[in-house]
């Protein structure tokens, strides 16, 4: 009786030791692989266009919100042969706005620039269920954005949520995270993000 149950002890450990923790699709893991990759990690940037743009461009929440924050100032201007119907707008840093995208602004100041300023990251807030189907699954997340300076500040609202669902694949090691496009059903986490909705 002893060797019984020790040669079953021993079996035990052995099919224990053959299982990964990443063979069990639980929330923690879930958000461990969501939070951990490269896209959801990215930080997101705002590009900023000074000199003459098109009315498009100018018109974005983006440009308004930094105007009535008085960072840059526009005036009328004509447009360039490749901007498009009038009317077009000359884009101008002021000095507050130096100030608050001073680390941003090229050292080498010209007419017009067209520079990257950091302004959020992706901060996962949960992971609200799990949809398994064989070696697929759906997992539905919520997440927001936390600004990273005080132009991220102005451009999104740290109490927002968003919910979005994204693909996983049980490989032989495990489970993992689609990160391409794919499909709705399985979508990757790039296009999960993208097609969030913001948390009723």
């Amino acid at each position: 009786m002893r060797k019984f149950a020790g040669s079953l002890a021993v079996s035990f450990a052995l099919v224990c030791v053959a299982c990964s923790p990443r063979d069990f699709l639980t929330r923690r893991l879930a958000a461990d692989l969501i939070a951990g990759s490269d896209v959801f990690k990215a930080t997101q940037q705002f590009w900023l266009r000074t000199g003459i743009v098109s009315n498009k461009e100018y018109s974005s929440p983006e440009y308004l919100v930094l105007q009535r924050h008085g960072w840059i100032t526009v005036s009328g201007t004509a447009c360039g042969t490749n901007l498009g119907p009038p009317p077009c707008w000359d884009v101008i840093l002021t000095p507050l706005g130096i100030d608050v995208l001073r680390d941003w602004v090229p050292k080498k100041a010209a007419t017009s620039q067209y520079f990257s300023v950091p302004v959020a990251r992706r901060v996962l807030t949960g992971i609200t269920g799990i949809h398994k189907s064989g070696d697929t699954a759906d997992v539905e997340f919520q997440w927001k954005w936390a600004p990273l300076n005080q132009v991220g500040s102005v451009l999104y609202a740290a109490s927002m949520e968003y919910t979005s669902t994204v693909g996983f694949i049980h490989y032989d090691d495990g489970w993992r995270v689609v990160e391409g496009s794919a499909p709705k059903t399985n979508q990757g986490l790039d296009d999960a993000l993208k097609n969030g909705a913001p948390t009723q």
